[in-house]
């Protein structure tokens, strides 16, 4: 006796449509990740480092020019709105692959920053020499910093864009994990390089795990973790504010440890002194990029319905960021220490821009970010050039009388403090002047008396550096190597964009401004 046939409904599948030309950019920096990855594993020793700077420059160059070309005219939502392509996720992609693309050509040229024996006072290798050989082997035995960097580009270009809050874990962990081994890569300070990798690494965990938790309390207040539908929900469904507003706090924790923001910056100053210098100048400035980005696109899309909750919050947050990196940059003697608190007080002048909540405070802030960001990998590059009995002299007392015996590097390190300092006719003016301005057209002009306070104690502590190079005398061992070719393209293309953006800022502000509104 046969069974009858038993009736089951046929499954409801649903299709999802991916604009494939919206991320174009995403995949072929990713994609290239991959190659690249490919490269290291089976590629002859000696031919690695020419592929893999080639891959490396190719594929940003390339993702750049597909955001501004090919990107920009399929904007909307993809992966079922995993994935949302609009005006500030294009902006911030581009500003993400131009500062990538200057950090790989400061970081290609000597990938052990702490190595110096590639390298002579004038800047050349002598054939057959030891020096020759120790440059052939770096460039074998370190080519794996670019596939680590592919990997976080791409990571840093998804979390700018993300639409919801699992792709914007995702993201995080994908730039993030790159950056914890980047950190390491130091070897002559071997053991302080590791440290900071482990702190970095640790503490980022617990990072990741705050922001997690935080997307579990939406989920469960809101029943979605896309943004608009997180934005609707807000404006309709009562009784959530005990599990919404912490879940925002929990996942503004994991967002504000990426920037740096107090009290979440103890990482800070450990990591940038551990980490090779040039990657420091990459993590500075790109990640910025990313994390703000991101919050952004949380607090402007996602939770503006909440902002008389969480602006006071991220208001005293800017506050104390501020004044905490100001105040700590003045004790201290290291110059990357220095840098990581400047870094800190930058934070927190981008917070005030993004408070505002107007479109000034978008353009403000994404204005902020570019500027900032070239500056900064200018800066790192810089202290990569100046030496101590082989060493990177990293100790402001080696800085002593730099001006006499590199008058050059010395002028663009003075010129690039000044710029973070704020002083006119350099990019950073323009870019506290923008986030100062719409600090003040949102209503928080108490707010934009703080960062002017706070402004003029980091100018002090940038200004005492210029004196020690300029009115000091010179130490015997510290010497400033003559930058290759690649040092010195990034060094020119850091300071050339400081000038611009300081003199004739319009374009980019303009840029910034017509693509600071979102697709919600």
């Amino acid at each position: 006796m046969t069974a009858a046939p038993v009736s089951v409904p046929a499954a409801e599948f649903v299709v999802t449509k991916i604009e494939y030309f919206g991320v174009l950019p995403i995949f072929l920096v990713f994609g290239a990740g991959l190659i690249s990855v490919l490269i290291e594993a089976f590629a002859p020793r000696q031919s690695r480092y020419v592929l893999q700077l080639g891959l490396t420059v190719v594929a940003l160059l390339g993702a750049l020019v597909a955001v501004a070309t090919v990107a920009r005219d399929h904007q909307g939502e993809t992966a079922a709105g995993g994935i949302i392509i609009d005006g500030p996720a294009l902006f911030l992609q581009g500003a993400i692959l131009a500062l990538g693309f200057t950090a790989v050509l400061a970081m290609a040229e000597r990938l052990d920053q702490d190595q110096p024996d590639n390298f002579t006072q004038s800047g050349a290798t002598v054939p057959g020499s030891p020096q020759e050989a120790a440059a052939v082997r770096l460039g074998a035995t370190s080519t794996e910093i670019f596939s680590l960097v592919l990997f976080s580009i791409s990571g840093m270009m998804m979390f700018v864009a993300a639409g919801d809050l699992l792709i914007m874990f995702v993201a995080l962990e994908v730039l993030s994990l790159p950056l914890y081994i980047l950190t390491g890569l130091a070897r002559r300070r071997r053991l302080l390089s590791q440290e900071a990798s482990l702190k970095y690494f640790l503490l980022g965990a617990f990072s990741s795990a705050f922001f997690l938790f935080g997307a579990a309390l939406i989920y469960g207040a809101t029943k979605s973790i896309k943004f608009g539908e997180i934005a609707a929900a807000i404006g309709t469904v009562t009784g959530v504010d005990a599990m919404l507003i912490p879940g925002l706090m929990l996942v503004l924790v994991g967002l504000l440890f990426k920037v740096g923001a107090v009290p979440f910056q103890s990482w800070t100053p450990d990591v940038y002194q551990g980490a090779p210098t040039t990657v420091t100048g990459f993590m500075a400035a790109c990640t910025k990029v990313a994390a703000f980005g991101a919050l952004l696109r949380l607090l402007y899309v996602g939770f503006d319905g909440l902002a008389w909750n969480w602006q006071p919050v991220v208001a005293i947050i800017a506050v104390l960021t501020m004044l905490v990196g100001a105040i700590l940059s003045v004790t201290q003697t290291d110059v990357k220490r220095l840098l990581a608190y400047s870094s800190i007080t930058h934070a927190g002048f981008i917070l005030v821009g993004l408070v505002a909540l107007e479109k000034a405070g978008v353009t403000s802030v994404m204005f902020y970010l570019v500027a900032y960001g070239f500056s900064t990998i200018a800066a790192f590059a810089l202290i990569t050039l100046v030496r101590s009995q082989g060493n990177e002299a990293t100790r402001l007392n080696q800085w002593a009388g730099l001006g006499r015996r590199s008058p050059v590097v010395a002028a663009a390190f003075s010129f690039l403090l000044l710029a973070f300092a704020g002083i006119p006719l350099t990019a950073g003016f323009t870019a506290k002047f923008a986030v100062l301005s719409a600090a003040i057209s949102g209503g928080a002009t108490w707010l934009a008396v703080i960062a002017v306070i706070a402004s003029m104690i980091t100018a002090f502590v940038y200004v005492k550096i210029i004196v020690l190079m300029y009115f000091s005398d010179p130490q015997d061992d510290t010497v400033a190597v003559t930058p290759t070719a690649m040092t010195a393209v990034a060094v020119t293309i850091g300071v050339l964009a400081t000038v611009v953006l300081g003199v004739a800022p319009s374009p980019l502000l303009d840029l910034a401004n017509d693509a600071s509104i979102f697709i919600r």
